[in-house]
């Protein structure tokens, strides 16, 4: 009896993993458009309410917030992108690790550049 599934590409991997990257990212960002769309309905209700949420928004906690937001949005596009390349190229499931790894450097840097700057202005003032 075989101790791994068969059929499978990714076999609990670096793949398994990027997919559940993926779809854990996908759901982060559903949820900041959802809130987004909501906080953002409130200008037409009451532009007094808008201002009160969206000075409850300038605070460290939600910077730190801010940077995860993007953390997800850049691997979620990254990955995005090397799906697409799995799925479509026809040596992309011969170079899916690959792909993930040069997906990580990328958004390493990329993630990187954004949180010094960001941070350095949402804590510092400057």
């Amino acid at each position: 009896m075989p101790t791994k599934p068969a059929g499978t590409l990714y076999r609990g991997r670096e793949g398994m993993w990027s997919w559940v990257g993926h779809r854990v990212t996908g759901v982060v960002i559903f949820f900041f458009l959802l809130v987004h769309v909501l906080d953002t309905s409130l200008v037409r209700v009451s532009p007094e309410a808008y201002d009160a949420v969206i000075g409850t928004y300038k605070n460290p906690l939600m910077a730190l917030g801010e940077t995860g937001l993007v953390a997800a949005i850049l691997f979620h596009a990254f990955n995005g992108l090397r799906v697409i390349l799995v799925d479509f190229w026809k040596s992309g499931p011969k170079y899916q690790r690959q792909l993930l790894w040069a997906v990580l450097a990328i958004w390493a840097v990329a993630f990187a550049g954004f949180a010094i700057r960001h941070l350095s202005l949402a804590l510092g003032g400057h």
